[in-house]
């Protein structure tokens, strides 16, 4: 005697969809592997009145083999033979076509009365879709490149990123980090507007917490619960600085718990690596832990290089996206490639600290570098300080300042000065910017005023955290407690 199926419990409050993918009974169960382009497009086709347009459609089923659908419903009522068969039919075509169906039970809208629905879908523009959450939907093949590709000062390669961007819809994309100490501006904004640039494209990121590493790179004098401190104290900086976390696209990895969880995958790579290559290869990687000193070097230092390389592969990474002091081991992971795919290098600048000849900005020379919650006299006195030469802008990192941070946050840079001094100017364009500095129509106090101000607004909501939330507030004091060791 069959048994009464038990009652489901009712969906939460808000907007729930519902994915069906399963083929409809008179199919067989994988239809779209026997179905040829031209019966995909007719199947497909015949659910509708009209197509628009019927050459994009032909093109998507040609190139994306699980294309998403979106349906949807308000509950409103006992259900006529219009809604209920007519859609079976048609989601059966379009699952049997090997299409995705999602069905959108817009429970929200069938709550609100017709004048606030109306107001409702008029703020949204449409009924919010896929697209309303993701960007990347709504950018053509060119435009996800251009945004991709501006995150890198260097690409290997550019043809692979574009052939990877054009069929695969979410790329997965591998950064990382040492929880080393407080965060500086060269890794807080820069990485959160590199980070937002590849999931506003599509990708998803998938940030390595780099406990381990950092321990073997003897960071905090590798106590690893302190380690872990300064990495929650890391994440809750990006969170302030507007690193976008809601699309679901950004996830932090613990290097220490997954690389546990899935020893067995991890550590027979790291042995492959460390066979397949020389001592001094290895060696010439350590620059990768901030390491150039010439003489004695730990085992930790030829260890590091072969675990990093794994990393790419442990992550099933599409791209690296890391700075250019991590191109050794980014090129050394597409060395050992052979048969699996070769991960895309996207080498990001690296930031100059404030003094003269500093190539990048260190945290263990507080005088020389920008913390995110410093304090916004702190801010301006630095910059005051800093190096400046007039009329010269290679080598000068407030200019460069303003065009791997201002410039990509504002879309402007805006110097604000007297009438007798030229008055106040917006800069759309670094170009724009670099030239009435060479010819000396932008002085470098002024220059640095304007870079003051505008660092202070990015800093601004990040100092604000970290003084009202409680548990961000604590992170901080602690890591403001510990030494920062090399």
């Amino acid at each position: 005697m069959a048994t009464e199926a038990p009652e489901q419990a009712p969906p939460a409050d808000g907007i729930q969809s519902l994915s069906i993918s399963e083929p409809p009974p008179s199919t067989l169960s994988s239809p779209t592997i026997q179905m040829s382009l031209e019966e995909k497009c007719q199947m497909v086709r015949s659910v509708a009145e009209e197509c628009i347009e019927e050459d994009e459609l032909r093109n998507l089923l040609a190139h994306k083999p699980e294309p998403i659908c979106s349906d949807g419903f308000e509950p409103s009522g006992r259900m006529h033979i219009g809604q209920g068969v007519m859609k079976m039919i048609n989601v059966n075509k379009m699952t049997a076509a090997g299409c995705r169906v999602k069905i959108w039970i817009a429970d929200l809208f069938a709550k609100l009365s017709k004048r606030a629905l109306g107001i409702l879908y008029k703020a949204f523009g449409k009924a919010p879709t896929l697209s309303s959450s993701n960007p990347a939907i709504q950018m053509s093949l060119e435009e996800k490149y251009q945004l991709v590709r501006s995150v890198a000062e260097e690409c290997i390669q550019d043809d692979e990123l574009r052939n990877l961007l054009a069929h695969k819809p979410e790329p997965i994309c591998y950064d990382g980090f040492e929880p080393s100490g407080r965060m500086h501006i060269a890794q807080g904004v820069m990485k959160t507007i590199n980070v937002n640039k590849m999931t506003s494209a599509g990708c998803r990121v998938k940030i390595w917490i780099a406990d381990w590493f950092a321990q073997l790179n003897n960071k905090m004098g590798g106590d690893l619960k302190k380690i872990e401190t300064v990495g929650r104290y890391m994440i809750e900086v990006w969170k302030a600085a507007g690193m976008n976390l809601d699309n679901g696209k950004v996830e932090f990895v613990w290097s220490s718990k997954e690389i546990n969880a899935r020893s067995h995958e991890y550590w027979p790579r790291v042995l492959d690596i460390a066979r397949k290559y020389t001592v001094n290869r290895m060696t010439r990687c350590g620059q990768i832990m901030g390491r150039n000193e010439p003489g004695d070097i730990n085992a930790s230092q030829i260890f590091y290089p072969c675990m990093q390389c794994a990393d790419i592969f442990f992550l099933q990474a599409d791209i690296c996206q890391m700075g250019m002091d991590q191109r050794k081991v980014n090129v050394l992971a597409r060395e050992y490639c052979d048969e699996i795919k070769k991960p895309i290098i996207l080498s990001h600048h690296m930031l100059p600290g404030l003094k003269q000849g500093q190539e990048k900005m260190s945290k263990s020379d507080v005088s020389s570098s920008i913390f995110m919650e410093d304090e916004e006299a702190e801010v301006n006195l630095k910059i005051k300080k800093a190096y400046c030469p007039p009329n010269v802008v290679e080598g000068n990192p407030c200019m460069e300042y303003v065009k791997y941070l201002i410039l990509p946050w504002f879309s402007e840079f805006i110097v604000e000065r007297s009438e007798k001094n030229g008055g106040n100017k917006t800069f759309k364009s670094f170009e724009e910017l670099a030239a009435d500095y060479e010819s000396g129509e932008l002085h470098p106090a002024d220059l640095k005023s304007a870079l003051s101000k505008a660092l202070n607004k990015i800093l601004e909501p990040v100092r604000a955290h970290f003084k009202n939330d409680k548990t961000a507030k604590k992170l901080l004091q602690s890591v403001k407690n510990y030494r920062v060791t090399r």
